[in-house]
Order: structure tokens, then C-alpha cells, then sequence
């Protein structure tokens, strides 16, 4: 027999008694009237007794009870939703901790999350930071142990080692300066400017890197002589040196790459399109992320830190928008982003 059934009998019995004694002070009541009186106050007490026990009080109870067992045994994941009843105080309580529970278990799931990616991070850093100092190593002890006599392999090995240790200097640099904007170190200077002047300085750096490959690095036919946007040159510099730079990387040889824009009510949509190698769609929403490769092996031939477009991302964020891609799978890819757009000529040009 349960708790509340229990007490639900005793109160019901006391209820009763105490009724048919105050009742049997008057001589007009009969015995039977008595007992009739004490079977009536005990079935009407126990069922209403029963009634509050078992559903208002240890009911929720049980279920506080039971709740606590969880928290005990971490299995904060299986918690049910829990509907609110001002009538009842114990549901309130059970409510309460049930919303504390799930606070603490949203925390809980945040850290695990932070905790993956930073061991992920590390260990990506690590193996990054590990590539051009093992090659640069490997260079100077070669030369040490006696090919520094030879003039050419000396230069030739020297010019290596270099080429490592600038790799390593870009790769720390991307890291420093990913680590500013997420930070708010980096504060985005806000002004009117002409993009489209800005985009013909960053395909003019990177006319000669096209020009090995055979690749034709062009506006599109409908772009205006002016595009006035409002944000941040230098950063937004830094967004299109990174997106030309990869459209020129992993487009073949004898392409193009062409820069355009689309100009709406309010905002300037800016975008890079290439005919490269495209991206498949299992691997477009991670292209973001830190270190990130489609294709590790052949992106690490030619070159790159892995967080060039993790940088993007931050840029534009920070500039309320967002890098949108569109890509067919061997057939090439399209990066755009927008930019508010300027009512009025620039501030001054770049």
C-alpha cells in the first residue's frame, strides 16, 4: 500500500471519528444516524484525502524525486518538458529545478562543445605549425652536415628553408589576426568607398600569379565605373585578397576568374566566380571553419594557411553579413557577400 493511501485511511479515520464524537454530544442522534455520519465522513475524507495526496502532493514529489535520481546519474539529455500549474507549489518547485537543470546541462553541453573544438584546434595548429618548421629543419641540418660547401645546393636549400619559414610567418599572422576579431581587438573603421577601385588594385596583385596559369582575371561586362559601399577598406581589402587569391588556386590552367557586382536598393552584393575544381556539397557549409580542407593533400601542395576564408567569415560578421557560396562540383564555385550600400560619393579614395 502507497504513502498516500495510507496517511489518505488515517486522516479519513480521525476526520470521521472526530465528527461522529461531536455529533454523538446531541441526545437526538441516533446510534444509527452515528454510524451512517462516521462511514460518510470517512469515505468522503479518504477520497478527497487520497485525491490531494496522490495527485497534488506525491506526485510531484516523485516526480522532484526522480528528477533529482537524474541529475544524480547525469542523464540530464532524457529531462521531459515540464508544464506549468500555478495552482500547484510543488510543481512549481519541480519546475524551477527542472529549468535549472536544463541551464546547467546547456553549460555542460557548450563546454564539451568548446573542449572538442579546442583539442580539435590544437591539434590542427600543431600539425600546421609542425609542416614548414620540420621542413625548414630538415634544410638547415642537410646544409650543416656539410652541403653548405656546395654553393648551389647551399642557395638552393636556403631559398627552401626561407620559403618554409615565410609559410610559417603567414600561417602565424592568420592566426593572430583571427584571434583579434574574434576577440574585438580588431575594430572595424567604417567608412563610404569605392569598391569596385579597390577590387581593380587587388586584381592588378594578382595579375602575375593569373598569368602563370593562363587564367583571365576580369570584372563582369555589366559593372558600373563607381561602387560605393560602406565599410571597412582594409578588411574588406583583406576579404577579396583572399577569395581572388583562391579562386586563382583552384581554378586549372587556360580559366577565369571574374569579379563582379550587383548593385540593389540598399546593399552592393560583391562576388568572385571561377570555373575551378567546385566544391561537393557535403563540404560547403565547413569550408569556414579553421583549417579546413576539401582536399587536404592537394590543398596543402598549393599552399595557403587553411584559415583564409575562416577569416572572411569574422570580416564580414563583424560587418553584419555574410560570405554565401554557390558551387557544382567540378565546375566551379561563386563567393559573394554584401556590403550596405553608399547614398553618396566616398569620403575619399583609397
Amino acid at each position: 500500500m502507497n504513502s498516500s493511501r495510507v496517511i489518505a485511511l488515517l486522516l479519513a479515520a480521525c476526520i470521521a471519528a472526530v465528527t461522529t464524537a461531536f455529533l454523538s454530544l446531541f441526545d437526538e442522534v441516533t446510534f444509527t444516524a452515528l454510524i451512517v455520519t462516521f462511514l460518510i465522513s470517512f469515505s468522503a475524507s479518504y477520497l478527497l484525502g487520497f485525491m490531494i495526496l496522490e495527485f497534488l502532493i506525491f506526485r510531484e514529489i516523485n516526480k522532484i524525486y526522480q528528477l533529482f535520481e537524474k541529475l544524480r546519474k547525469k542523464e540530464l539529455k532524457v529531462l521531459d518538458d515540464q508544464k506549468s500549474n500555478p495552482l500547484n507549489p510543488l510543481k512549481r518547485i519541480n519546475e524551477e529545478i527542472f529549468s535549472y537543470a536544463a541551464l546547467k546541462q546547456k553549460e555542460i553541453d557548450e563546454l564539451k562543445k568548446m573542449e572538442a573544438f579546442r583539442r580539435e584546434f590544437i591539434a590542427d595548429v600543431s600539425h600546421e605549425l609542425k609542416t614548414p618548421i620540420f621542413a625548414a629543419q630538415g634544410f638547415v641540418h642537410t646544409l650543416l652536415d656539410g652541403a653548405v660547401k656546395d654553393k648551389s645546393v647551399r642557395t638552393k636549400f636556403l631559398k627552401r628553408a626561407a620559403k618554409s619559414l615565410d609559410g610559417l610567418d603567414m600561417l602565424v599572422q592568420d592566426l593572430l589576426t583571427l584571434s583579434q576579431i574574434e576577440t574585438g581587438e580588431i575594430k572595424m573603421h567604417l567608412e563610404y568607398f569605392d569598391i569596385k577601385n579597390l577590387a581593380e588594385d587587388v586584381l592588378d596583385q594578382f595579375e602575375n600569379k593569373a598569368e602563370r596559369k593562363n587564367i583571365t582575371l576580369s570584372f563582369a561586362k555589366d559593372t558600373p565605373d563607381q561602387v560605393i559601399v560602406h565599410g571597412d577598406w582594409q578588411r574588406i581589402n583583406q576579404v577579396l585578397n583572399n577569395l581572388i587569391s583562391n579562386a586563382i588556386k583552384y581554378s586549372p590552367e587556360d580559366s577565369a576568374v571574374e569579379l563582379g557586382f550587383r548593385v540593389l536598393k540598399n546593399d552592393v552584393v560583391t562576388y568572385v566566380k571561377d570555373n575551378g575544381e567546385g566544391i561537393p556539397s557535403d563540404d560547403v557549409k565547413r569550408i569556414f571553419e579553421r583549417f579546413y580542407r576539401v582536399d587536404k593533400s592537394r590543398s596543402r601542395e598549393k599552399g595557403g594557411t587553411g584559415l583564409g576564408l575562416a577569416i572572411v567569415k569574422h570580416i564580414l560578421e563583424e560587418h553584419k553579413s555574410k560570405i554565401e557560396v554557390k558551387s557544382t562540383y567540378g565546375k566551379g564555385s561563386e563567393f559573394s557577400f554584401k556590403l550596405a550600400k553608399g547614398q553618396s560619393e566616398p569620403l575619399f579614395q583609397k
